[in-house]
């Protein structure tokens, strides 16, 4: 469960640097009043974990990784 959440909050992080690269537009400053707002600032905190977090996949065994699955 926490990879999925992990995987979805990278997934809007990387969607909003794309948006940024792109188009010099901030979607979660937008969306929540300005990019210092404490919102704003949540969710960059909350991708920048999700991040930490996912690197960890990058170090289990293929057979954790099928035993989590088989879980599910």
């Amino acid at each position: 469960m926490w990879d999925k959440i992990a995987l979805i909050l990278l997934i809007i992080g990387g969607i909003n640097w794309g948006l940024v690269g792109i188009f010099e537009f901030d979607m979660v400053a937008w969306l929540f009043g300005g990019a210092d707002s404490v919102i704003s600032r949540a969710v960059y905190i909350l991708v920048a974990i999700s991040a930490v977090w996912c690197i960890s996949l990058l170090f289990r065994k293929d057979e954790e990784l099928a035993v989590q699955n088989i879980d599910r």
